[in-house]
């Protein structure tokens, strides 16, 4: 327990006390300045609101990827799994400039997205894009688990008892699942918020339009702005820990949901 709350602490806790207390030395009217300026709100805006785009992806797909991987036997199911770790390996600034020549006007994608007027590359599409990448190995790695140790049992009753197929996943593996949707989109909206290699290449950076958040905290401590850094981190912060605690509460009513 003591080298549990030392490593904690470490790593943790100090950091982001020593941030608190920094920040507390702003006058709350100029903190509110900081962080309320035209272009802070919309680097939260698309932060925020891509993250949760890509997060709800993630857990859609990611549940349907989690359910062949487990459910089905192909040849190539071994590189597919394999390759669902591959955004965990690979460095995000490889990422995202692997994107971003991909989407590209004259990307392999691009080339062919592009006159469709869907355009993938240094746009917010591009953040999405980015995120929903890195974030897809969260659910299907905490679904995985759950699928591998579910009762066939409980689905042989259902269908003995006349169900169908889609009225089976609907009312008997639907709930049983919903707590690990739930977890594994809570992880991947938590790192999607704090992203930045993979974004920073495929989003051309332009203020009120594809700038974010993380990027715009280190151009302010490019510009040695340390209080209007301090103030956006602070501000991710808090928001990051409500967003979290609404969805472990969401979580634990689902978990008492589906036991009831």
């Amino acid at each position: 327990m003591g080298f549990t709350l030392f490593y904690l602490s470490a790593i943790v806790l100090i950091p982001i006390g020593a941030l608190i207390l920094k920040t507390l030395g702003i006058p709350w009217s100029e903190f509110w300045r900081l962080a309320t300026t035209e272009r802070a709100l919309a680097a939260y805006k698309l932060t925020f609101g891509a993250s949760l785009i890509a997060a709800l992806a993630n857990a859609t797909f990611g549940t349907l990827l989690a359910w062949v991987l487990t459910r089905y036997d192909f040849p190539g199911r071994r590189l597919v799994d394999a390759l669902v770790d591959f955004p965990f390996a690979l460095p995000t600034a490889v990422a995202g400039l692997t994107l971003a020549n991909l989407f590209a006007v004259n990307g392999w994608l691009g080339k062919y997205l592009v006159p469709l007027g869907i355009k993938g590359a240094y746009t917010p599409l591009g953040v999405v894009i980015a995120l929903t990448f890195v974030g897809m190995p969260f659910v299907v790695r905490t679904l995985q688990p759950v699928l591998e140790n579910f009762e066939r049992e409980v689905e042989e009753a259902s269908a003995t008892l006349g169900a169908g197929r889609m009225r089976t996943f609907i009312s008997v593996i639907a709930p049983s699942l919903l707590p690990s949707i739930i977890t594994g989109f809570a992880l991947a909206f938590a790192r999607a918020i704090g992203e930045y290699g993979s974004i920073v290449f495929i989003s051309g950076n332009q203020p009120f339009k594809t700038e974010i958040a993380p990027y715009l905290i280190v151009m302010r401590l490019e510009e040695y702005n340390y209080a209007g850094a301090m103030t956006m981190a602070v501000v991710l912060l808090v928001f990051s820990f409500v967003l979290l605690a609404v969805i472990n509460l969401i979580e634990q009513w689902a978990s008492k949901f589906t036991k009831g």
